[in-house]
């Protein structure tokens, strides 16, 4: 991979990629392509309302792509907006889904996000699989979202969710506990992220202030100082590495798998440590790619595009989808 993927020497600093990747400037234009985006609320089994953003090619579809973005991201961030409108132009139908307390999405449920919402989220992926109609359906997810995805292609094992053809994760935190110290390490990724993390809750505070009161939460400077204190508020979780736990992949994690996956990662991401992939035992349906360049979730050959991992899903989803048609007919 790394043979096709030869980054500009400016964009071989791996923080240059990863601030380019949420960066408004590579979403110019796509507006257009996503001005009809029609607003659905998905309704899980575990009672959660999630909400996201249908759009349709302008020709026949040949498939159903659903995106997840990032921690504190959300359906309208660039990195999603970017992949949605390249694979509306390739004729791929596309859903952008926002987790639950991400973009304007905090009033629909009581109860807060945590990382650990496996089932809830595999519920409403499996049910957007619909919007696919006969379709295959694709499931591709960043960082926290990547994560996600990851959980969602091991659930998929014991439950599979009909139509879905391949999952793909674009610099997936495996080591969630990991990847907060990371962010803390860094003074401008921890105020980034404190930043967000704070307003949302301050908006959730503000919509259910009989359930929350944030006030001695927002004296904390670091991320894992807010995650341990904020970890009360989840009676399920005994403390922080408890927490943390539920949602750490590792090991025989895809022993079962049934769908492919694809992992897209970098080796100098600043976020995910690369070295973490060599821990997970091999799959014939797991595919890890480490290029050398690329930062967490950038990958930009030049800015604003393209970027390799979007060249490579477009190909990858555009192969399975014509391979359906193929069995089919």
């Amino acid at each position: 991979m790394d043979s096709r993927y030869r980054p500009s020497l400016l964009l071989r600093n791996p923080h240059v990629q990863t601030i380019l990747g949420s960066s408004r400037l590579r979403a110019v234009g796509i507006g257009r392509l996503l001005a009809g985006a029609v607003r659905r609320i998905v309704e899980t089994e575990t009672g959660a309302r999630l909400m996201g953003y249908l759009n349709e090619p302008a020709g026949k579809a040949k498939g159903l792509a659903i995106l997840l973005h990032g921690w504190e991201g959300s359906a309208a961030s660039s990195y999603i907006r970017s992949l949605a409108g390249r694979l509306l132009k390739a004729g791929f139908r596309v859903f952008r889904m926002n987790l639950r307390d991400h973009g304007d999405t905090h009033h629909l449920n009581e109860g807060l996000f945590h990382g650990a919402l496996t089932e809830e989220t595999y519920q409403a992926v499996k049910i957007a699989s619909n919007f696919a109609d006969d379709l295959p359906s694709f499931l591709v997810g960043f960082s926290l979202g990547g994560n996600f995805a990851l959980r969602v292609a091991a659930r998929d094992a014991d439950e599979p969710i009909a139509g879905l053809r391949h999952v793909v994760a674009v610099s997936p935190a495996l080591d969630p506990l990991k990847a907060t110290l990371a962010i803390d390490e860094s003074f401008v990724y921890r105020r980034y992220f404190l930043k967000k993390w704070k307003r949302s809750l301050r908006r959730k505070e503000r919509l259910f202030p009989h359930l929350y009161d944030f006030k001695s939460l927002m004296k904390h400077d670091t991320c894992m100082a807010l995650t341990e204190n904020i970890v009360p508020y989840f009676p399920q979780f005994r403390d922080y590495r408890h927490y943390f736990g539920h949602y750490t992949i590792k090991d025989s994690f895809f022993a079962s798998l049934r769908t492919p996956v694809t992992v897209i990662t970098s080796a100098d991401d600043p976020i995910i440590d690369a070295d973490e992939f060599q821990d997970l035992r091999p799959h014939p349906l797991l595919r890890i790619i480490v290029t050398t360049f690329g930062g967490h979730c950038g990958f930009f050959m030049r800015f604003p595009s393209p970027c390799l991992h979007e060249e490579l899903m477009e190909d990858l989803f555009a192969r399975e989808a014509e391979g359906r048609h193929d069995r089919a007919h």
